[in-house]
């Protein structure tokens, strides 16, 4: 689904910049048309109906709420317009486009009940480990980077309570937090609000840290199967990032996923608990099958119970982006 939205503003160069905004990099799901005087945007609107309008004080009068289903006032500081009609919202007209961006869609997702569905096509990775520090993300990440070298679409989800995810990823977008809200409201379509908050880095797709650490943890089994679908719709390949622990979201990831990378870095605590896993629970034989393990940091990884083994370097580096991306471009991904 994509938003018919009209841009109806007198400001030639702003309507540019947000037209030559979303055609770059939001094209997929914004159906864009600009309209800079009374007489344009009433010819549009008697032609069809819209499903979202970002227009000006000079034109919101302009704009016929029977053709539109959400009506936005673009506004400035210096804006003094009081007579907003009725059923019209505001929006801060002086903000970098792609915030408008994600606030359209996040309003309008709470508005919106259709949902997106693929064709059940994308491969779902998780990357889990049962001990903390084994460079569990910076495997995630490299793998993700794998990914993109090859052309995929690629989402990164990270269901981590705390996550050093912003070491690689640039946090500057809308926080994941909206998404949980909207999951626990069971009231809208996700899948449009990913679409309009998710950032791109390095050529991956991924949603940026909870407001608070706590939000994810609170997810119900059913919240985070419909996150975890509506990512996969939005990309080739969805690799999901999973905390250390075996919860409800580590549990309901390995039952979607088709493959499992298990990070180990060789160390006597990352031993002992993965043993401990393997041999303490029913969910590694349930996942057996897709279970591949990952020696990170020049780990050995002598078990009767492994069988599909990743074998990848200590990289001596302090920038983790620089470990990421000598570590993906080792031929074990592919």
């Amino acid at each position: 689904m994509r938003i018919k939205l009209i841009v109806a503003t007198e400001d030639i160069n702003y309507s540019k910049q947000i037209s030559d905004n979303i055609s770059e990099f939001h094209a997929d799901a914004i159906e864009i048309s600009i309209s800079n005087s009374a007489k344009g945007v009433q010819e549009m609107l008697s032609k069809r109906n819209y499903d979202v309008a970002l227009a000006d004080t000079l034109l919101i009068n302009d704009i016929n709420t029977d053709s539109v289903n959400m009506p936005l006032l673009l506004c400035s500081e210096n804006d003094c317009f009081t007579n907003i009609p009725e059923g019209v919202g505001i929006i801060n007209k002086h903000q970098r486009i792609s915030s408008i961006v994600a606030v359209v869609f996040e309003q309008y997702a709470k508005i919106s009940k259709g949902r997106n569905i693929n064709s059940g096509t994308t491969n779902i990775t998780t990357v889990w480990s049962p001990a903390g520090g084994v460079g569990k993300t910076s495997i995630a990440i490299a793998y993700a980077l794998s990914q993109v070298v090859d052309g995929k679409n690629v989402f990164y989800l990270n269901l981590e309570d705390f996550s050093s995810a912003s070491t690689y990823l640039s946090e500057s977008g809308k926080s994941i937090s909206s998404v949980f809200e909207l999951l626990e409201n069971h009231d809208g379509n996700i899948n449009m609000l990913i679409q309009g908050i998710r950032c791109h880095d390095k050529g991956i797709a991924y949603l940026c840290a909870p407001d608070n650490f706590e939000d994810v943890s609170i997810l119900s089994s059913e919240n985070i199967n419909e996150l975890i679908v509506a990512c996969a719709e939005l990309s080739d390949e969805l690799i999901i990032d999973l905390p250390c622990t075996y919860d409800v979201r580590t549990k309901k990831a390995f039952e979607l996923a088709s493959k499992v990378l298990i990070v180990t870095d060789g160390s006597t605590t990352a031993d002992a608990k993965l043993t401990q896993f393997v041999s303490q629970s029913n969910a590694f034989e349930n996942i057996r099958s897709k279970i591949t393990f990952v020696g990170n940091k020049d780990a050995v990884i002598d078990k009767p119970f492994v069988e599909s083994i990743i074998s990848l370097p200590f990289v001596q580096s302090h920038n983790e982006n620089v470990v990421c991306e000598t570590l993906s471009k080792f031929d074990c991904w592919k």
